[in-house]
């Protein structure tokens, strides 16, 4: 086995989005080619409502995935198919926003609110696929032991444990719990791109002390180590994907491949034909 070393280290910084969410930011435009199929990610971390009740009024989607995660609190979602329902502690949506679709998002007041949202590039040929969504209840995430640590399986499988199984990004998204001064060894595809988000506690990789809220990237290989700091248990979710190497025309909640395709979808929004199924 071939360990990966770490490529890249990005530290998130705090941010302000939606109708007044505050947020840590941690991927964004700048980082897309050294995380394809990964376009963006933020995390959400606060005990305090006020910091996130203004939500996320209905906004446009089109030529991404995203995927919502929460370890703990609870939010309200709603969009132009007429779906709607709550993410709780524990759940993930995966939504396939494809060819056009209206949603928003509102987190409603918990003692906690921990967890994160990421948004996966969709390939060329299925950027205009009908919108969808996979909710991810928590009876559909197995939880492995693995040592001293338990790891959530999302999507993909660990040990033969199977999460979910996406149908247009086949990414693997592991939630992984690691107790403090432990450590735990990951198995990886070496033909997708790899990272790891500290979303709680500190951790130690190639003898770095990594803070909390930090995404590693890492290089070529097949496995990976990491281990919790001797101060504090850490969690952390691995992401690995397939890059796609195909260019990226981005405008705020859209994503394509040319700036044509770009235009013309802030043209459809402009005359209300940006939605193709209801």
């Amino acid at each position: 086995m071939s360990r990966r070393n770490i490529k890249k280290q990005i530290r998130g910084q705090r941010a302000v989005d939606g109708a007044g969410v505050h947020m840590v930011r941690v991927l964004g435009y700048h980082d897309v080619k050294e995380f394809d199929p990964f376009l963006m990610m933020d995390s959400f971390d606060s005990t305090n409502p006020a910091d996130y009740i203004a939500g996320f009024p209905m906004h446009p989607h089109r030529g991404i995935e995203t995927v919502t995660y929460l370890i703990s609190g609870r939010m309200d979602h709603k969009d132009s198919l007429g779906n709607k329902g709550t993410i709780n502690s524990g759940e993930c949506q995966w939504m396939t926003a494809g060819s056009g679709i209206l949603h928003e998002e509102m987190p409603q007041p918990s003692e906690k609110m921990l967890g994160l949202q990421l948004w996966l590039n969709l390939p060329r040929e299925e950027k205009m696929a009908d919108p969808a969504y996979l909710p991810i209840t928590k009876d559909m995430i197995p939880r492995v032991p693995s040592g001293n640590a338990t790891v959530g399986v999302l999507s993909g499988s660990f040990q033969g444990a199977k999460g979910v199984t996406p149908k247009h990004i086949p990414a693997t998204i592991y939630d992984v719990e690691l107790p403090k001064g432990e450590e735990i060894t990951l198995p990886t595809n070496s033909e997708e791109t790899v990272y790891i988000f500290l979303i709680q506690g500190d951790g130690v990789v190639e003898d770095q002390n990594i803070p909390e809220k930090t995404a590693i990237l890492f290089g070529e290989g097949d496995e990976i180590t990491v281990k919790a700091s001797i101060s504090r248990d850490l969690r952390f979710i691995l992401f690995s994907g397939r890059p796609l190497h195909e260019p990226i025309a981005w405008g705020g909640p859209i994503a394509m491949n040319t700036q044509e395709e770009l235009d013309l979808a802030f043209d459809e929004l402009r005359r209300g034909t940006f939605i193709k199924h209801k």
